[in-house]
């Protein structure tokens, strides 16, 4: 049996987005907008009706927050009156403004504004001696956006793609650089100069490790790093010369069911010195899912067909099988990487000049950087859940404004049950301090 209802209307100023208010917490608790206002680098309006540049930012900014994950979809927050007070924002500003805006960045308006910002965070992240992932990424371009070429583009052969280039902190999922690069370059094009760039914005802390995939297995890349007396760990690429390293291998040793390791002492022909290699094989049979290469060069040879192969080069003076499970600690920046295209937006804020695109993608990185902040020091849970998964437990519940006493109110639509969980958050925000201190610091 159906239930007939009636349709009404209220006037009243709901948001569905009542969640956000932490957020706004932690924002203020940090000194955030004041950040935004003091950096002369920042473009502003020249209009006296035209929106202030922290309203931008934080508009963009929360709209991510919110589910935007390309331009259109910041309309999300332009018609939230409620949240607009929350944030206390005047007007909220919509997708147009936000093309302008970005509009006015230039190569060298983003490498200032991302040093001051990527800065500002590791200054006040009291930590040193950490894990520096770098990872490159293809973003499927539809249009014609400057910068998009043909190049390496696994999921859309043929497509035109931008290739960033972007480096973590594992220890504390953070971003701490973010390049883009036109569609044709390859990962290790214009590395080095990206890597001085975020050892400038890390403000020279101690690497205790940097982690590269095989895009970055190159002799100048491993000569920099033992110049500047960095350890590394850097997966091989299956060239000739390395399948024939591995093919004479013989010293295996078991690690587990289906896991063998060993380890080579190698000198390419482009190399200066002998290096050490790690070799992992793990057969099919037991571990059907096994991530690794097979040996094309000896596919005619059926043990062969039998093992996925990885192989890492290293200069740790550590066990092999530790070289392995250290790089296998790098994964989590795929996931990183994963999370910033599907919850941030990362390969869909994107405009036909390419500088535009580059400053919205660091203002995404942004947005990623501060909900990595709310998800360590506020919610403080053993395993970090996804915006995606925060987005509809903690930050998607209904509020409205009221004034009672002459005092405004924000009125939350919470059952009993979760009301305690609600409060304690909030007056956990209150007491949020910065800057922020690890254990390692």
């Amino acid at each position: 049996m159906s239930m007939e209802f009636e349709i009404s209307y209220t006037s009243k100023e709901i948001t569905p987005w009542g969640g956000m208010v932490f957020l706004k917490q932690m924002m203020e608790k940090i000194g955030f907008r004041k950040l935004v206002e003091d950096n002369p680098d920042l473009p502003v309006s020249g209009s006296n009706r035209g929106y202030k540049t922290a309203t931008i930012i934080e508009g963009f900014i929360t709209s991510i927050w919110c589910g935007a994950n390309r331009f259109l979809h910041t309309e999300v927050t332009r018609h939230d009156a409620a949240l607009s007070k929350i944030f206390q924002w005047k007007n909220t500003p919509g997708q147009d403004t936000y093309k302008r805006f970005f509009s006015k960045f230039s190569q060298a308006t983003n490498q200032k504004v991302s040093d001051y910002f990527y800065s500002w965070f590791f200054e006040n992240i009291k930590f040193d001696n950490f894990t520096l992932d770098i990872d490159s990424s293809v973003m499927t371009r539809y249009g014609e956006q400057e910068g998009a070429k043909k190049g390496y583009n696994p999921s859309k052969r043929g497509r035109a793609s931008h290739h960033p280039l972007i480096a973590f902190v594992a220890d504390v999922k953070l971003v701490a650089n973010m390049w883009l690069r036109s569609g044709n370059t390859s990962s290790a094009n214009n590395f080095l100069s990206f890597l001085e760039d975020t050892l400038s914005k890390l403000k020279n802390k101690t690497i205790g490790l940097i982690r590269l995939d095989s895009g970055f297995f190159q002799s100048d890349i491993l000569d920099y790093l033992e110049e500047k007396l960095m350890n590394y760990v850097v997966a091989v690429k299956f060239s000739q010369p390395i399948q024939s390293l591995i093919h004479a291998s013989e010293n295996w040793i078991i690690l587990d069911a289906g896991i063998e390791i060993c380890e080579q002492i190698y000198q390419s022909d482009s190399w200066q010195k002998p290096r050490r290699i790690v070799v992992v094989r793990q057969k099919l049979k037991d571990r059907p899912k096994a991530p690794g290469k097979q040996l094309l060069l000896f596919a005619e040879e059926e043990i062969y067909r039998n093992y996925r192969y990885s192989a890492y080069v290293s200069n740790l003076n550590l066990p092999a099988a530790e070289i392995w499970r250290l790089y296998r600690g790098r994964g989590d920046a795929e996931n990183r990487i994963k999370e910033l295209k599907y919850d941030f937006g990362f390969d869909s804020f994107n405009l036909n000049d390419f500088f535009a695109t580059e400053a919205a993608l660091t203002f995404a990185m942004i947005a990623y950087n501060l909900m990595s902040l709310f998800r360590m020091f506020v919610l403080q849970e053993k395993t970090q859940k996804t915006l995606s998964t925060l987005r509809y437990r903690t930050f998607a519940i209904g509020a409205y404004f009221e004034k009672v006493n002459d005092r405004l109110v924000l009125k939350i639509a919470l059952n009993k049950k979760r009301r305690a969980w609600f409060s304690g958050l909030w007056n956990f925000t209150h007491e949020f301090k910065f800057p922020f201190y690890l254990a390692n610091a």
